[in-house]
């Protein structure tokens, strides 16, 4: 069976799951039942093989074999793709008796889909490490880095270490009370840093130490067992702890860090638009969304933009999930494939008979590992639940939840890591926005998001299991697309509509990012210094005389209009409106233009010239006479002519010099001759007396 240019494989695992060929065909639309085999990666292997001498895209169902499938495909010399998908521990290993071929059939449609890969960026260390711990196990653990790894030891403390024999790597001892930077490019601040004595005797002996000192690294290993150097320390690349307690964990990271050495290709998770950036304007703060909820600090105000460091970030998507305006997008996936595989996933089942689907989102590691515990040792996942795999739980945001449960999906279930808490409170807020507007629309009785944060099975299955209402929003046929708001107004818009309670407008909790401003019309001004300071565009001018628009569908209540507002006049309102007029825009205040008094022509609104001429006529030194007060009153132009006409003009300059000719010149010469010829005609009449 080929299913989007993919031939697909399938086995059932020696017979531990019932697949149906006739019923998965007919639910992917294919007119060529599969074969299943049974046994694909061992006594079947040749039809694997088989299958790669045509050269074209494969699909295998089976996750726990593809190392060897992609062994022997190398082997083969095979050049085409290679994809698989889970249908075992997430569909097949079930105690849920019923047909499971519309959601294997779902997961099957989910796992074809083209997604666009990430970019990436290139990190590159050069082997330098710095073992930072105390006592005799990091010793040991330097010294057996050294020869893979330029290795230097820092000591907090050196109590019960023997002094080597050998000077295998240098030895220092101080604490480190500053760490910044990233894989490749560490730097620590150490207090009193101090190297070894090279005549220790019978313990380690420091000197010369210094107050602070600043050393460079392109590895950590720290086995301090204390606080990490770094927020969300799991997700720093190159920086690895191991509880000094304990051998095998040292043993993994000692393993581990051996093989960081050279150029790595690292995932961009996070693109950013500054143009749709609300963070600031003018040098006012607005939206710190990603700002305050980024848990490995990898951004950080930029003027009015932010700033992403890719080699700080750890993927876990939280920036993108609480962004209003999708300035901030996760890559892996992009998303308009994480809301087309969404799609996929409900519609399949749906349209190949499945009833009351449930979303579980879960990522690749907490997750894949808490489903295979399901599968294997309790009773897996039940047959509507349908698992939806992503990079990270976290980097779901409000438009993915909506687009989901306007397709149809009972209620959504996001499996988290509860080991990293500080992850979570972005996520947490895009729920309540979730389950406060569905319960709104009268979808409520219980909450339609949910975040399950466990690390036992036990209680991650009794979540699962547990008996949900079956009733729900009906699906609607929609094709989410846009932006981050326009995609998660579709579903909104469609989820209103069949609503058991139809809403128009529904009151939000504060810091959601959806709502309207209100003027005090009284004490404003209509200066349009929010107008300017709106990043969004949704407080407008107009240009033919002083109005002040608003379209709220673009506000995303990041407060820099009401920051920037000169008389204090705006306030915000959270709410969520589904009229059609929220598209269009609304008028909020409106003015009569000031008429110059010299000549009519409007330049302005009465109330600011009218609070200008009262702040400045007769008390600043320029106004003080009745006609200098006057000039307030006047448009541009006619201010600057009565200047000139009263003989003040600002811009006027000395009588210009006539031009010298040379008729001047010769009229000159002809006087100073005709002066030389009366001085002696005067001194001969002297004479002759």
């Amino acid at each position: 069976m080929k299913l989007k240019g993919r031939q697909v494989l399938l086995c059932n695992c020696e017979r531990t799951m019932t697949l149906d060929p006739a019923k998965l065909a007919r639910a992917l639309g294919s007119d060529e039942p599969p074969t299943i085999h049974s046994h694909l990666c061992r006594s079947e292997a040749a039809r694997y093989s088989a299958a790669l001498e045509d050269g074209e895209p494969l699909l295998v169902a089976c996750t726990q074999e593809a190392p060897l499938f992609r062994e022997l495909a190398s082997e083969a010399g095979h050049e085409g793709e290679l994809h698989f998908a889970n249908i075992r521990e997430r569909a097949g290993w079930t105690a849920d008796k019923a047909d499971l071929s519309a959601k294997i059939a779902a997961l099957l449609g989910e796992a074809a889909l083209d997604i666009e890969p990430a970019g990436t960026t290139t990190l590159t260390s050069d082997g330098i490490c710095l073992v930072y711990g105390r006592g005799q196990e990091a010793l040991d653990a330097a010294t057996k880095l050294q020869g893979r790894l330029n290795v230097s030891l820092l000591l907090a403390d050196d109590d019960g270490i023997v002094p080597p024999h050998r000077a295998e790597v240098a030895i220092h001892k101080g604490r480190i009370v500053a760490a910044e930077g990233h894989f490749g490019a560490f730097s620590v601040t150490v207090k009193d840093y101090a190297p070894l004595v090279p005549s220790s005797r019978a313990g380690l002996d420091f000197a010369m130490a210094r107050q602070e000192a600043r050393a460079e690294c392109s590895l950590i290993l720290d086995l301090t067992g204390e606080t990490p150097l770094f927020p969300s320390a799991e997700r720093r690349d190159g920086y690895l702890r191991a509880d000094p307690r304990d051998p095998a964990a040292i043993a993994t990271a000692l393993f581990d860090i051996c093989d960081l050495v050279g150029e790595f290709e690292k995932p961009l998770y996070v693109h950013y638009d500054a143009d749709l950036c609300a963070h600031s304007r003018n040098g006012q703060t607005g939206c710190t969304r990603c700002l305050d909820n980024c848990p490995a600090s990898a951004i950080s105000p930029n003027g009015d933009e932010i700033a992403i460091d890719p080699a700080l970030c750890g993927g876990c998507g939280v920036c993108a999930s609480v962004c209003p305006t999708g300035a901030a997008s996760y890559r892996l996936p992009r998303r308009e494939d994480l809301l087309k595989r969404i799609r996929t996933l409900v519609d399949t089942y749906l349209g190949a008979g499945g009833t009351a689907p449930v979303l579980l989102v879960h990522d690749g590691r907490h997750g894949e590992e808490m489903l295979s515990a399901l599968a294997r040792f309790g009773r897996g996942l039940p047959a509507h639940m349908l698992p939806l795999a992503v990079n990270e739980t976290t980097q779901i945001g409000h438009e993915a939840m909506a687009v989901a449960l306007a397709a149809g999906a009972r209620a959504v279930l996001l499996l988290a890591d509860p080991r990293h808490p500080d992850e979570l409170e972005g996520l947490r807020a895009e729920v309540r926005l979730v389950n406060a507007l569905m319960a709104g629309m009268g979808h409520g009785g219980h909450d339609r998001a949910e975040i399950v944060a466990e690390t036992d099975p036990d209680a991650v299955e009794a979540v699962v299991w547990r008996t949900r209402d079956r009733t729900g929003p009906e699906p609607h046929a929609f094709v989410p697309s846009g932006g981050k708001r326009e995609a998660a107004r579709m579903a909104l818009t469609a989820l209103n509509e069949g609503a058991p309670e139809p809403a128009t407008l529904l009151a939000l909790p504060d810091g959601a990012p959806y709502g309207r401003i209100s003027v005090d019309t009284d004490g404003c001004t209509m200066c349009l210094a929010c107008v300017s300071a709106c990043p969004t565009g949704a407080l407008k001018d107009n240009p033919d005389r002083p109005e002040l628009r608003f379209v709220e569908q673009a506000c995303v209540q990041c407060g820099l209009c009401r920051r920037t507002c000169p008389e204090q006049v705006i306030a915000l309102e959270p709410r969520y409106n589904f009229t059609p007029g929220v598209m269009e825009p609304v008028l909020l205040n409106e003015e009569e233009p000031f008429a110059c008094i010299r000549c009519g022509k409007p330049f302005g609104t009465k109330s600011a010239v009218e609070r200008i001429a009262a702040t400045l006529a007769g008390k600043h030194s320029m106004f003080r006479s009745e006609e200098a007060a006057r000039l307030i009153r006047m448009c541009d132009d006619c201010r600057i002519e009565t200047q000139a006409e009263g003989g003040r003009d600002p811009f006027a300059m000395g009588e210009r010099p006539r031009v010298r000719t040379t008729q001047d010149y010769l009229d000159e010469a002809e006087a100073e001759k005709t002066q030389a010829a009366g001085r002696r005609s005067a001194d001969d009449f002297l004479i002759d007396k």
